[in-house]
């Protein structure tokens, strides 16, 4: 169960990167009070993973998720383009997490 609640927790700090920019800076209200709960959404579950999965590896995983997973939309949703450094670095990310999944194991 721990594992699916740091997938969860991966999960919602995606969408906690995708809700800073339209905070503008945090001066548009809204935004910046579903960017804040978004990033306390995000945390809960973590903390419910590392009763379990040691913290180095959870964070790792987490923290890997989220880049990749900030990566991907900022390509397929915002437009941004594909290099092959940034798709190494997503391949070098998804290998972190992958390794510290196995050495956390």
């Amino acid at each position: 169960m721990s594992w699916l609640w740091l997938l969860l927790a991966g999960a919602v700090e995606v969408a906690w990167s995708q809700s800073i920019r339209p905070t503008e800076g945090f001066t548009r209200p809204l935004p910046t009070l579903l960017c804040f709960a978004l990033a306390a959404a995000a945390i809960y579950p973590l903390t419910l993973a590392m009763r379990e999965i040691p913290a180095g590896t959870a964070y790792a995983v987490f923290t890997g998720i989220g880049a990749a997973g900030a990566l991907t939309l900022g390509v397929l949703v915002h437009g941004e383009s594909l290099t092959a450094a940034r798709a190494l670095a997503l391949a070098l990310i998804v290998g972190g997490v992958v390794l510290a999944n196995l050495v956390g194991a």
